[in-house]
């Protein structure tokens, strides 16, 4: 929660990094609260891994309070404190090649999660409801990192985040136009990979092997039998006296 006194009166970014220049903690704090989804998603593009991109983000606003001074106004604060965090990201990634370290393709699963504020209240639904949505969400979030690096990012931004295509441009530093096509390749592509795994989930939707076709079986020749049973019984002679 961004602390009130900030709260009442939304600081422009002029006035919010003067008084992070003057040590205000206060203004520090919701500095961050402000950015904070925008920027680790956008390290998390780039980086693939939670922690490795907590760690980014954490670095990269250090490195924004020291050099704080430096911001002039010629640019948003935000796209300022992104190109800061793209820059660390990309750091890590070359430190990670020179050391020779694999950072595991699923990191998604030890607790991703993109646009899980935006999602409806899963204690709300029924719990089969509740999975479903949390598979389709895991599901998206694999696929997202299967994409080109330098689409990715863009995606993320323009569609997850929802930033407009000049201010994508203006934290990736490239013109409006690449952002337009690195956008729509990347758009192709996630359809493209979603559409392989549905393909295979049609294939084999509403299963009907083992349980159920067994349950079935048993339950129609139970009632087949004493459906049976019955008309053998009325079709039987009557006792003669």
């Amino acid at each position: 929660m961004i602390p009130q006194a900030i709260a009442e009166r939304p600081l422009d970014d002029a006035e919010l990094a003067r008084r992070i220049g003057q040590r205000d903690e206060r203004a520090f704090e919701a500095l961050m609260r402000r950015h904070n989804r925008m920027l680790y998603r956008l390290a998390r593009s780039i980086l693939k891994d939670d922690g490795e991109a907590e760690d980014a983000v954490q670095e990269a606003y250090l490195a924004a309070y020291r050099n704080i001074g430096s911001f002039r106004g010629g640019s948003r604060l935000s796209t300022w404190l992104a190109r800061i965090v793209i820059n660390e990201a990309y750091a890590r990634l070359r430190k990670q090649k020179r050391a020779g370290v694999i950072v595991p393709f699923d990191a998604h699963d030890r607790g991703v999660n993109i646009g899980e504020g935006d999602m409806a209240d899963v204690i709300t639904e029924q719990p089969e409801a509740a999975a479903m949505r949390a598979e389709l969400r895991r599901l998206l979030e694999r696929k997202i990192d299967e994409l080109p690096a330098q689409f990715r990012t863009v995606f993320m931004l323009r569609d997850v985040e929802e930033l407009s295509v000049e201010e994508t441009a203006e934290c990736l530093d490239v013109p409006p136009a690449t952002v337009r096509t690195r956008a729509f390749r990347a758009r192709a592509l996630l359809r493209e990979l979603l559409s392989r795994d549905i393909d295979t989930a049609t294939v084999n939707a509403f299963g009907f092997a083992g349980e159920r076709c067994d349950r079935i079986v048993a339950n129609v020749l139970a009632r087949w039998r004493a459906g049976a049973a019955a008309a053998a019984a009325s079709d039987a002679p009557a006792d003669r006296p």
